[in-house]
Formats: structure tokens, sequence, C-alpha cells
């Protein structure tokens, strides 16, 4: 590279990395804020989740953060009038912007990398602390609150005491088969089975009953089980590998064909017996459902490969736009500029984006083109910006 588009590159490499940092660690902490809110997290796991959930803020702030980035850099260069200088020497502005695209594409690999890879490893990870503490956070609740709710699953719990982890004079209430339990034990042992994700106690020296009876059925033994209240086992689109994406999807289609079967036997079935009230039988009707069903995940995980690839290269439009923006400004007041470059995206490019992610996923629109959409707003703007700067 020639010494002048060296010294613009370090330049952005400079302040962008700064930048970056700054603006990253403001996103962990609102994130790991957000989290340890959610989920009851203490002082000890916050600081073990913190390594992960900064590759699932990254791809989020590099956007941001290069456009900031090219409008200081560019900003005060043409506010200084050495962009001037430059063309006087014959230098094209386009080569001056060279540096910006560059990076602009560097980043976009990066940011593709991090999307497809950084964060399901964060996420797996943070999931796995998570529910190594789920036992901590619930002995926790218990010995601060002396209660314990899950309206989700109806059960409450409600204790003395704590101790050694042994639940003193414990009252459980739940319910089974629509009717109303409460227990009463002296002392209660909980364990935790994480892979089934389910609670167990083992009560001692019970008194109470079902409805109706002293005893019911089930309080002849003294283990109880209780499904244990997480969404770990529910992993977002969003967090999947696109190796698991392009699996998921032709499960999806296979799915698909196996259900259309079905329904096409009982629909044959039905026409040989005559008895077409059948059509609306309780099993055809399951069917339509979960061939829909297969049918939604499947535009769901196809949206997210495209809008994986959208997102990673808005890195590059951002620059396109931004540096030939900076350069018309010609201010050193580079929060001027990026203001008023970045409201328009604001208001138009992620509005524009979450509106194709909806469409594409109920399938009003294709997703290999309807996710640049976007990103075509934002190119076409910033050629024309280009081309004003280019030729004066």
């Amino acid at each position: 590279m020639k010494l002048l588009q060296r010294y613009i590159l370090g330049e952005l490499v400079r302040v962008f990395l700064v930048l970056v940092v700054i603006l990253t660690v403001m996103l962990v902490f609102v994130g790991l804020f957000r989290e340890a809110t959610e989920r009851g997290l203490g002082p000890v796991r916050i600081l073990q989740i913190m390594p992960f959930v900064v590759p699932s803020m990254l791809p989020f702030t590099i956007p941001a953060t290069l456009l900031l980035s090219v409008c200081v850099v560019y900003g005060r260069i043409s506010g200084d009038l050495e962009v001037i200088a430059a063309k006087s020497a014959g230098i094209s502005a386009l080569q001056l912007l060279m540096p910006a695209f560059l990076l602009g594409a560097i980043l976009a690999v990066g940011s593709f990398g991090l999307l497809n890879y950084a964060i399901p490893w964060g996420v797996s990870n943070i999931e796995r602390i998570v529910t190594q503490a789920l036992e901590e956070i619930f002995f926790d609740v218990l010995a601060t609150q002396h209660y314990f709710s899950n309206p989700n699953e109806g059960y409450t719990i409600t204790v003395r005491d704590v101790k050694n982890r042994t639940l003193l004079d414990a009252t459980i209430r739940y319910r089974r088969n629509h009717q109303q339990f409460t227990i009463r034990a002296e002392a209660a042992r909980i364990r935790f089975d994480l892979k089934e994700k389910q609670v167990l106690i083992d009560v001692k020296n019970v008194s109470g009953g079902g409805a109706g009876n002293d005893f019911s059925g089930e309080m002849k033994h003294s283990e109880l089980r209780f499904p244990l209240e997480m969404e770990l086992g529910k992993v977002a689109c969003r967090n999947l590998t696109m190796d698991t994406l392009l699996r998921e999807i032709e499960q999806a289609e296979m799915d698909q064909k196996r259900l259309a079967a079905e329904k096409n036997i009982e629909a044959t079935m039905v026409l040989f017996t005559g008895d077409f009230e059948q059509f609306a039988n309780q099993e055809i009707s399951t069917l339509d459902k979960q061939s829909k069903r297969a049918l939604t995940d499947e535009r769901k995980y196809r949206s997210e490969i495209h809008n994986r690839f959208s997102m990673s290269a808005s890195c590059w439009f951002f620059a396109v736009l931004g540096g030939p923006f900076a350069m018309l400004q010609a201010r050193r007041q580079f929060i001027t500029s990026f203001i008023i470059c970045f409201l328009p995206i604001l208001i138009v490019y992620y509005p524009v984006m979450f509106l194709m992610i909806n469409l594409c996923k109920t399938g009003a629109l294709t997703p290999w083109w309807a996710m640049w959409v976007p990103n075509m707003i934002i190119g076409v703007a910033g050629f024309l910006v280009l081309r004003k700067v280019v030729q004066h």
C-alpha cells in the first residue's frame, strides 16, 4: 500500500480499536446486568459469564463503531484540507477511501465468524454456567425469601428455614390431574437432575394430602418430582452454527414430506370409507399443524442464514457511506457527522432489516434477496455521496 493509504489505515485501526473496546465494555455491563436480573446470578457467576458475553455483543457494535471511526478519521483529514492537498497532487478521493473499504471488508469477514462460531460458543458456555448455578440460585431464593413459586408448572414451596441445604418445616403445594395437593414435611432434601431438568424433593414426616383424601396415592412415596423452570433446552436459531442450521433445514424438509405423505394416506382412507366428515378429524388437523410448524421452522432457519451474511456485510456498506459523507462534510466535529450519518441508518436501515426478517419468516418474501434490501439502501446512498466526492 502507498504511504498515504497506510497512514489512513493505521489511523482507522487505532481509532476503531479504542472505540470498540469502550462501546463493547459499556454494552457488556448492560448485558450482564440484564442477565443477572433475569436469572438471579451472583457476582461470581457474573465474572464467569463476562468472557462469553463479549462475542455476542461484537457483531452489533462493530458496524456502528466502524462508522464512527470512519467519520472521525475522514472528517479530521478533510477538515484539515488534507483531501484537497491530496487532490492537488493528483490523488483521487477514491484512493483515500480504499483503506476504509478494505477495513470494512475485513471486519465483515470477522463479523460473520463471530455470528457463526463465537456467538454459539459463548451462548453454550453461558448456559453451562447458569445450569451449574441453578441449584445455588434455588437455595438462595429459599434461604432469603423462604418462598419459591413456579406458576407455569403449578407448584410452590414455603419453608421456615434452610440449613445445610435441608428445608425445615416445608409446605409444598402443587397440582396433579386438575387436583390441588398440599403437603407439610418436617424436613425436605432437594436434589437436582439437570439432565432431565427436574427438581427432586425427598420429604420426611409428611402430613397433608389431596382434595377429598387425607393421603393421595402419590403421597405414599417420599420423593416428589417437579419440572425445573429453565429455557436452556430452547436454543434460538441465532445461537446455532451454520452447519446446525443447514441440518435443521434438511430435517424440516424431510418432516414436511413425511407429514404430507401421512396426510395423503389419511385422506385416501377417508375417501375409501366415504365418511367425509373425517376430513376434519383430530388426526388430520394435527398433521396440518405439524406440517405448518415444520414449514415455519424451515423459513426461520433460511432467514437466519441470509441474515448473517447481510449483517456481516453491513460493515462494508457502512464504510462506503460513512467515508465519503465525512469527506463531504469536511468537519473536525466528527460527532456531528456521525449523528447526521447514523440517524438515517437508525431510522431506515434497522426497521427495514427487522421488517425483511419478519416477512421472510412468514414466507411473504424470499430471504436470498430480501435480507439484502437494507444493505442495498445504504449502498445506493453511499454511491451517490461517493460520486459527488469524486467529482468535486
